[in-house]
């Protein structure tokens, strides 16, 4: 009975020094994925939100949104409808940052914020779009807010 005993003992201790440190790996890996694939999704979901707002701006072709120029002469119904598109993008962009924004990212996640980087300065270089900024702005996240404040800045030079 005693070299059972003594079997078991080895074998505890085996579970213990390799066992444990394998499912703690295991466990953290799995739990790893499952952010990245979280990240992803939310990632995915944004994407296509900013594919269902290209279709809203397609649909309104006299307002000249994806030239880069200002619509000139727009009566008053082009400008209220371009205030309620730009409120739509601008409520698109502060859900994306506050959801995909970090001080500190991997280079998976510089790669999904990029895009959006990209998307924001681009709209940040239409003037109608600037100047209805500081009108769209309140009330958002403070840090959004100061965040497409900076781009706006850069892209007007």
């Amino acid at each position: 009975m005693s070299d059972l005993a003594q079997v078991l003992e080895v074998a505890s201790y085996a579970v213990t020094v390799i066992g444990l440190p394998f499912a703690f790996w295991v466990f953290w890996t799995e739990q790893r994925k499952e952010r990245e694939n979280e990240e992803e999704e939310a990632y995915q979901l944004l994407s296509n939100a900013y594919n269902e707002f290209l279709k809203v701006v397609l649909a309104h072709p006299d307002l000249q949104l994806r030239t880069a120029p200002a619509l000139e002469n727009a009566t008053p119904e082009q400008r209220e409808r371009m205030l309620v598109i730009f409120d739509m993008l601008i409520s698109l962009f502060e859900r994306a940052y506050l959801i995909a924004y970090k001080s500190d990212m991997g280079q998976a996640e510089r790669r999904r914020w990029n895009s959006w980087d990209d998307y924001m300065r681009e709209w940040c270089r239409r003037e109608d779009f600037r100047t209805a900024l500081p009108q769209m702005l309140r009330g958002e996240d403070p840090a959004f807010v100061a965040y497409i404040a900076r781009l706006a800045q850069e892209e007007s030079a």
